[in-house]
């Protein structure tokens, strides 16, 4: 069984979870017997020094069955590209591979209309499309946050879309509905990380019954780190992510100022993560401003540590510097993968009550939920964190080893096995 893995970026390019996902799963694939898994990743001008004159596809580090889509034009009111000579390129690559499985991870960068474009270059291939976020529904970055008050967004329309971004009429909006459920029709299976995303998309008008949940697994990591503190405070918290607005950064600098106000600063904070240019401009000067003023202090007297972007492999000896995880999310944060990498270490997660992260942690039992959104809420967590005797060992023993790599490859296996052609299936027995 040939399966073709989709992905927005590659993870060793950019970092983010839904490309770190594809990558596992592909690397998951290539232990399965009697299964033959590509990777097409997609690059843009965040790496342009890999753009060559007249490539389009190229193969990626001298990796076997690694390949880049070089993305260019790309469209993102109606996101599709615009290349046409991509475009071909692409429908040259399925013809080449003739894979039995076609898995989508994204369309952002790539284009919503290669999934008509599979369907047609390949009629009997299976189209499986994972939802990492809401881009399909919501065309504010698929997180649908209303920009006008910064609530969750329940429900799309023309009109609430156009409030959000009012440059464009409700009647582009109306069409963009169309255009994406249009191109959405040639999936075969929908999944999902998260089990909530599911009664979104079908309140939007997806068929239900194509959606199976999936979850994201990770390789299994080493035995709980032993806590970071000395002594009976447990007061180091971790942030790590992307330094983009829905991350919710500036809401734990919020909580950090709101801290010291009230004349707590027995605490430290460590921030992970890169990628601030994908910030809006406001939230880019917020930070950038915060963490200057930081480092103008004395070192005794600093509270929040930048420790800047890190590779998988230096993910441990981070973890090995906090206590708690800090996840602020100020959206619909579909899966969170970073929880998962804090429980691999044992740690506990102070997290937004809201998505993913309100269906993974138990308040009270592995971790602490407050308010999405409220800085003032987090604040008072992160104090009870610090000064509550015996929290930090009851919420570290009730943290449960998060699902495997191998459980996240069986569910897809088992989803890309169902109703395939009998020759794909008997290829991998």
């Amino acid at each position: 069984m040939k399966v073709l893995i989709v992905s927005l970026y590659h993870p060793e390019l950019v970092r983010g979870g839904a490309q770190q996902i594809a990558f596992e799963l592909f690397e998951g694939l290539k232990q399965k017997p009697g299964v033959e898994p590509y990777l097409l990743a997609s690059a843009d001008h965040n790496s342009p020094a890999l753009f060559k004159s007249g490539a389009r596809i190229t193969g990626f580090d001298g990796r076997p069955n690694e390949f880049l889509f070089l993305s260019q034009e790309y469209d993102h009111a109606w996101e599709k590209g615009g290349n046409l000579l991509l475009v071909e390129a692409f429908k040259e690559f399925l013809e080449l591979i003739q894979p039995d499985v076609v898995h989508f991870h994204h369309f952002l960068t790539l284009g919503i209309d290669l999934l008509t474009l599979t369907r047609r270059v390949l009629p009997e291939v299976k189209i499986v499309f994972t939802a990492h976020e809401f881009l399909s529904i919501c065309p504010a970055n698929g997180h649908m946050v209303r920009r006008t008050d910064a609530s969750l967004c329940t429900r799309a329309s023309a009109v609430r879309c156009h409030q959000c971004l009012p440059e464009r009429p409700p009647e582009h909006y109306f069409m963009r509905e169309m255009w994406m459920k249009r191109h959405l029709d040639a999936v075969d299976v929908f999944t999902t990380p998260s089990r909530f995303m599911i009664s979104h998309y079908a309140a939007w008008g997806l068929d239900e019954s194509k959606f199976v949940h999936v979850t994201n697994g990770l390789l299994p990591r080493s035995v709980p780190l032993p806590a970071a503190s000395k002594g009976e405070r447990r007061n180091r918290f971790g942030f790590f992510a992307q330094l983009v607005d829905a991350k919710g950064l500036h809401v734990l600098l919020e909580a950090v100022a709101l801290l010291r106000a009230g004349g707590f600063t027995d605490f430290t904070v460590e921030i992970n993560g890169d990628n601030i240019h994908f910030a809006t401009p406001k939230r880019r000067a917020e930070i950038e401003a915060f963490l200057a003023e930081e480092e103008k202090l004395p070192l005794a007297e600093r509270n929040v540590v930048f420790n800047g972007s890190y590779h998988h492999d230096q993910l441990r000896a981070r973890m090995a510097r906090v206590d708690w995880v800090v996840v602020p999310s100020v959206w619909w944060e579909i899966f969170c993968l970073v929880i998962s990498e804090a429980w691999s270490y044992g740690r506990p997660v102070i997290a937004s009550n809201a998505g993913g992260p309100a269906e993974r942690v138990s308040d009270g039992v592995d971790g602490l939920l407050f308010e999405l959104g409220d800085a003032r809420a987090l604040a008072e967590a992160m104090y009870r964190a610090c000064t509550e005797d015996g929290l930090w060992e009851t919420l570290a023993g009730g943290v449960k080893p998060p699902p495997s790599r191998a459980e996240m490859v069986e569910g897809f296996v088992a989803v890309y096995e169902e109703d395939l052609p009998v020759k794909a299936v008997k290829a991998r027995a």
